[in-house]
């Protein structure tokens, strides 16, 4: 999914397993799993616990993932993420209360990249929302976060004729990602996809199954998403892998997802975004729409950060690629070559396309221009020189 604004892409929930933090789940046996479980085990995944799933962190080498998502085409299971329907004929107006967009005015068919902030304007999520009908939303949330946005959704919604239910068990979600993603879909359904734009969404059947089908993603890459009954799962997995043999599709796990959406400059939740930053710190202003009707949770906070941030600009979101081979990893502080901090990195990994470790993180605006000389990070004690550049690292030719 996908959790980014229209430069980036979708707010899916990802990340390097040595970063999983406390996210990784210290009671396996607790954890849930996916429809696709057994396909993944079959298939001979690695397994990890995340956010309370057992999700396939890869099935062989994460780099040849990561280039098969670059160059042909990857298959993903991101069937943990948070599904909430609001229905009724003020679903728009209730999200526009309940979320920083303007909802209310997304036209059927269309998707839009939004988050939900505290009151005191911190981030406690990035979204994905799909208008399917006049008076029917989808509310996709990171894995982590689909309680949270789940119960914060249902209270701010209390006041309007709109009803919210929580969906994370009537879905799948596979998605279909990289240059090839196209053809390999159109091969199993008759559905105008020439004519889907990026963040649109239209029901159709794909081999026979009933399905959002979405052009939305989280790697940089063309790409579909398609939300599913769970008894469906395998049968649509199957019949994408068949398909995407002649066009070397291959299945995919977290962590290539990782690093595709790190080399495409997209935000993690957790580490990019967290509710001690407002959109305005990240550099998301944008989706904030203080021009639609009515008030909305976190408005007043917002409106002092958007004029904190115009008088005295935060620290910037940056991308930053090594001279040397050692890599940075989030909560490394960034520094100048004088040994002063500067800022600290958010997501750090090798980057197969660029060949070279990259990292994202906040720096001071001083230090924030592309090309910026003496940025070092710090790599256990050890200060490693590191080039400032623009986001994204990589973006896929149109």
């Amino acid at each position: 999914m996908g959790r980014a604004p229209p430069a980036l892409s979708s707010a899916s929930d990802v990340i390097d397993p040595s970063r999983l933090g406390a996210l990784m789940s210290t009671a396996p046996e607790a954890t849930r799993r996916t429809a696709l479980d057994a396909v993944h085990r079959a298939l001979g995944a690695t397994m990890t616990d995340f956010a309370g799933w057992q999700m396939p962190l890869r099935y062989g080498s994460e780099r040849d993932e990561h280039h098969a998502v670059r160059t042909t085409a990857g298959l993903f299971d991101l069937s943990h993420m948070g599904e909430i329907t609001v229905t009724g004929p003020q679903a728009g107006q209730a999200l526009d209360h309940a979320l920083v967009g303007h909802l209310s005015a997304l036209a059927v068919g269309r998707a839009r990249y939004t988050m939900i902030c505290a009151e005191d304007g911190g981030i406690l999520d990035d979204l994905i929302v799909y208008r399917l009908a006049e008076a029917e939303y989808l509310v996709v949330a990171n894995a982590a976060n689909a309680r949270v946005v789940l119960d914060a959704v249902t209270e701010r919604a209390a006041g309007f004729d709109a009803e919210v239910r929580d969906d994370r068990d009537a879905y799948a979600l596979l998605a279909v990602q990289g240059p090839n993603s196209p053809a390999i879909l159109a091969s199993l359904t008759d559905a105008d996809l020439a004519g889907l734009k990026y963040y649109a969404g239209l029901p159709g059947t794909v081999a026979g199954v009933p399905a959002l089908i979405a052009r939305t993603g989280y790697t940089g890459e063309d790409g579909f998403e398609l939300f599913v009954a769970p008894s469906d799962a395998e049968r649509l997995w199957q019949a994408l892998t068949e398909a995407g043999a002649a066009h070397q599709l291959v299945p995919c796990g977290l962590s290539c997802r990782d690093t595709l959406r790190l080399e495409a400059g997209m935000p993690l939740y957790g580490h990019e975004l967290t509710t001690a930053l407002t959109p305005f710190d990240a550099g998301l202003g944008r989706v904030v729409k203080f021009d639609k009707p009515g008030d909305f949770t976190g408005r007043e906070a917002l409106l002092a950060a958007a004029e904190k941030a115009a008088a005295t600009p935060p620290r910037k979101l940056v991308g930053l690629v090594a001279e040397g081979r050692r890599v940075p990893r989030a909560g490394y502080p960034v520094v100048t070559a004088e040994g002063t901090v500067i800022g600290e990195v958010t997501s750090g990994a090798p980057s197969p396309t660029l060949g070279k470790p990259i990292a994202m993180a906040y720096v001071d605006a001083g230090h924030a221009a592309p090309g910026t000389a003496g940025v070092r990070v710090d790599i256990r004690g050890a200060h490693e020189p590191y080039q400032v550049v623009a986001l994204p690292f990589y973006k896929r030719e149109r």
